[in-house]
Parts: structure tokens; sequence; C-alpha cells
């Protein structure tokens, strides 16, 4: 009999080197349970808070504990602000993170703009900025004070983009700003329904107001980056809480511009994935330049007995992530490279 071979270097049962922690759209209210807006989806408001709990233990338990979590926007519901809550929840569900002894990374989305002002958002817990890598002699991959994004490396040779998604939006705004304006005549260009929440009819249905998009600036900011980690080959994954890629989304919960988004990335060859929440659904697909596009399940959309989050482990060929309950496992794995020619 023949010894068998030992694995490669790259096979499934190689270490990985690090991990990190998904979960999207946690939505907590200390609310009953209610439904979304079309009324045919239940939300379990309360309920969230246990089930960040049971992933945060979960997580805290993993023989080796991811080097970061990635929470990717709706940390609690718009339904706060009705009831003069927004502080208190927000302050129940930071309290819950901070169990985590590993640095958690948020994106902002349309319900942090329901609760706070752009402004508020900035000076709280929610800005984690400060986790941030500044690349030296490299001026243009520091992002402007205009929007909220900024890159970071969780180990080396991967480095990790959160993009903001309402950059342009009418949502967290000073309505006299001229932002605002400039955000609301391009809303109302594609959409002009009186209710602007609604999709009805529209040709971009993303055109809603729940939504938003990527200034220019920003976009230049991203190629920068992107542009640097090409160079000095690096393995990039973007975190945005709007998705970018039509076929791995609901086309209603889509960022305006998310044209403007893939053209940039597909400029570059360092992108591996492209994580986003918004849809409640999850979503995957991989685009025709091998970027794979994962929206994570929301947790307010998921019921007492199910969980919903992911671990993805980071090999030096693929990142596989493992998810939990009804976030389905995905093996992802990198562009192969070209050939050159000489």
């Amino acid at each position: 009999m023949d010894a068998k071979p030992e694995p490669g270097p790259l096979s499934e049962s190689s270490e990985p080197l690090f991990s990190f922690g998904v979960i999207a759209d946690i939505q907590y209210a200390d609310l009953e349970d209610g439904y979304n807006f079309q009324g045919s989806r239940r939300r379990y408001y309360r309920h969230s808070h246990l089930h960040l709990q049971g992933a945060i233990e979960h997580w805290s338990k993993e023989s080796s504990p991811p080097s970061c979590v990635l929470q990717l926007g709706d940390i609690i519901d718009g339904y706060n602000a009705q009831h003069q809550a927004s502080e208190k929840s927000l302050e129940l569900i930071m309290n819950t993170f901070q169990r985590l002894k590993v640095p958690v990374h948020h994106t902002w989305g349309n319900h942090e703009f329901y609760n706070f002002s752009r402004d508020y958002l900035t000076n709280s817990k929610l800005n984690t900025k400060f986790l941030e890598d500044q690349i030296a002699h490299h001026p243009e991959t520091v992002p402007s004070e205009n929007y909220y994004a900024y890159h970071f490396v969780p180990f080396p040779k991967f480095r990790f983009i959160l993009l903001d998604a309402y950059d342009m939006s009418v949502l967290g705004v000073d309505p006299s700003s001229p932002k605002y304006q400039q955000c609301l005549k391009i809303l109302r260009e594609h959409n002009p329904n009186a209710e602007l929440n609604s999709p009805q009819g529209l040709a971009e249905p993303q055109f809603v107001q729940f939504n938003g998009g990527f200034s220019q600036e920003q976009l230049n900011w991203l190629n920068e980056v992107l542009t640097f980690s090409d160079r000095n080959q690096e393995k990039v994954v973007i975190v945005s809480h709007l998705p970018i890629y039509p076929e791995a989304s609901d086309s209603v919960c889509l960022a305006w511009n998310y044209r403007d988004a893939l053209a940039v990335i597909w400029s570059h060859k360092c992108v591996v994935c492209f994580f986003a929440g918004h849809t409640h659904d999850g979503g995957y697909s991989e685009d025709p330049f091998g970027v794979h596009h994962v929206n994570i399940e929301g947790v307010i959309e998921t019921a007492p007995d199910s969980q919903a989050f992911g671990t993805v482990h980071v090999y030096p060929d693929k990142m596989v992530l493992k998810g939990r309950g009804r976030v389905p496992d995905r093996i992802m794995n990198y562009k192969k490279e070209k050939a050159f020619h000489f």
C-alpha cells in the first residue's frame, strides 16, 4: 500500500490564517414582534438582542477567536426614535458587544439615520474609524471627514475597506444643507412618487429614500486604496450596509449608484469579497470579475429558534463562510492569477 500523500499547504485541512465574524440588521427595539412595511415578514424586535448574545457567546468560545467582527448596519430599529428610546437601545446593544474581546467595526445603515443625525453618529461609539490603518507616505489613502469610511488590516496582506453607503442620502442630513438639497434632487429625478420610500413603477427601483449612494469623492478615495492594494499584492474585503451587485440582491435594496462602485472595483484585481446587509433575506453571487458578493441574512427577521451570523475563515487560497442558523455556508475562492507572458 502506498502511503497517502500529505495534504498540500492550500488544502481544506490547513489552518486558516485568521477569521472574522459577520452579523447584519440586528434592528433591536424593546417592542413586541411586528412586520415589515409590506406586512409580509415577521420582525422579532426584542428577540434580536438574544440572537446577538448567542452570536457573541459563540465567537467567544471558538477555538481561535475571530480577529474582529463586522457589524453590517441597522444595529437598532427606527421605531426607537418614535418611543424616545434610541440612546437607551443603542447603549444596551453596545454594552452587549463589549463582551467581545475583539474589535467590532460598525457600518451605518438607514436605521442608524432614523435614530440619529450624522453628527451624533460621528461622536458616538458607532464611529469605529479610530481602528483605521494609516499607510505611511500615501496621503491619498486617507479618507475625508465628509463621509464615514476607512480601511484596516486585520492580518498582513489583507485589507478591509468599510464604505459609507449613505454618503449621498437625504437621511441624517440637515434639510437646510446644500448636500440635502442635492441628494433630494437626485432622488426626485429618479423617483416621481409622492412616497419616496416607494419603488412603485420605477425603472431603477433602488432610488428610494431608505437607500443612498457613494459620492464621487468617496469613490475616488476607494480607487486610491485599491490601487495601493493592487501594488502591494493585498487581498481586499469591502464592507457596506447596501449591496451593489444586482444578482446578489433584491433590486430595490441596491445602492443608488451601485454601477459606479462596481466600475471602480472591477478596475482592480485585489477585491475578493463584498459584504453587505440591508436585504434581510441574504443573497450571494460571484460576479464576472471573480468578486464574491455576500449579503448576510438579517437578525431582525430571524425566528427565535434559529440564528443569523457567521464566521469567515481566511485561507491562503480562499475564504470560507461558516454560517449559523439561516446564514448558509459559502466557499469563496480567490481569483486565479493570469499567467504573465514575456
